[in-house]
Parts: C-alpha cells; structure tokens; sequence
C-alpha cells in the first residue's frame, strides 16, 4: 500500500484499477459494447475545463473502412495493434468551439469576445482543453474495468484530411480501447519519485 492508497477516499482496488496498476495497452481481446463506448464520455464530460467549454470530440472507428482509412495516418509501428483493438477512438477539438458558448455557459459569455477577435488564442484554448479532457478520457475507460492505448504516432493532418476535411475539427490523439490481451504491458516503466517533480513554496 501507498500514501495515495492510504488517502484515498475509494477503495484500493479502484485506485489501482484507475491508476497504481493501470498500464498503456498494446495487445487487445473481448469487446467494447456501445453502452460502454457512451459511459466512457458520460464520465468524461465531468472533468473540469475552462468555463466548462468541453471542445473534446470523440470518434469511435469501428469499420474496417474507417481503420484503413485511420492506419494510413498511423506510424507503422501502430498499425496492426489498431487493427486488433476492439474499439478505436480519435480524439479531435472542435475549431468552433467558442461559437456554441451560450450553450456551455450561458450565464456568463462576456469572454467570447475575446476568443472571437483572438483566433490563434481560441485555438489553443480549444487545443489545451481538448488535451485536459483526454486526460479524463483515459480515466474514464480505466474506470470501466477496460485498457487504454493512447498513440500520438500518427500524422494528424493526414488524419484530418480523411476524417475531418471541412476543417472543424482538429484531431491530436488516438486511442485503442479493450480488455487488455496477452502481453499487453511490456517492461515497466519507472515513474518520477515525489521529490523529483513536486515543489512547495
């Protein structure tokens, strides 16, 4: 046991689960049903953004179409385990994120202007919390009791081109979603001791 599982507020087993045991995935088996593919982003969404704008855009690729089209923007290395996951998500920005903020927001939309005259800082914006809520994403397949395969070995433009050609989304990562198969974590990889990334001033 660890300090984090002795202050948790859950239980070990779902700290372990969520995190301490949890590894990136690279070989797959069993199924993701459709009710698992919504609860993933029915727990997503919870996770804090910046005035709750939720720009993260999830797409499933299930077909063999989609996965071909997929593969070609996928370094070699990355092709056949997503192939072989049962379920594969794309996970974009919305480029117009900003222009659905009376719906995220509506008591308070006096930012939009600044994000309207500012489009380079709109897209970061989106960008960053895009990648705040792949985060809780991963997270969220964890905590279904499924394993998670997060690649950014992809040419993300090629991607876009297949995937998103009218330019209104903006894809940054992909991720192979399963029950962990045979040999699926590699080495363990060592992780960053407290006293080497945390400073209190």
């Amino acid at each position: 046991m660890t300090i984090a599982h002795d202050e948790a507020t859950v239980d070990a087993a779902a700290v372990d689960t969520i995190f301490t045991e949890a590894r990136t995935a690279n070989t797959f088996t069993g199924d993701v049903t459709e009710a698992q593919a919504q609860a993933i982003y029915e727990l997503t969404k919870f996770g804090p953004t910046a005035f709750n704008s939720q720009p993260l855009r999830v797409t499933y690729v299930r077909s063999e179409a989609a996965r071909e089209k997929l593969a070609a923007g996928l370094m070699a290395g990355n092709r056949a385990k997503t192939a072989a996951a049962p379920l594969v998500a794309i996970l974009s920005y919305d480029t117009d994120w900003a222009g659905r903020w009376d719906e995220f927001m509506p008591e308070y939309n006096a930012p939009k202007a600044m994000y309207d005259a500012a489009p380079e800082m709109a897209a970061a914006a989106g960008n960053n919390n895009a990648h705040l809520q792949a985060g809780y994403f991963i997270l969220a397949v964890r905590t279904l009791g499924l394993s998670a395969g997060p690649m950014t070995g992809a040419d993300f433009s090629a991607i876009d081109a297949s995937f998103f050609p009218a330019g209104d989304q903006k894809s940054f990562l992909v991720i192979n979603i399963g029950q962990a198969g045979t040999d699926a974590w590699g080495e363990s990889k060592p992780k960053f001791a407290y006293q080497d990334v945390v400073r209190t001033v």
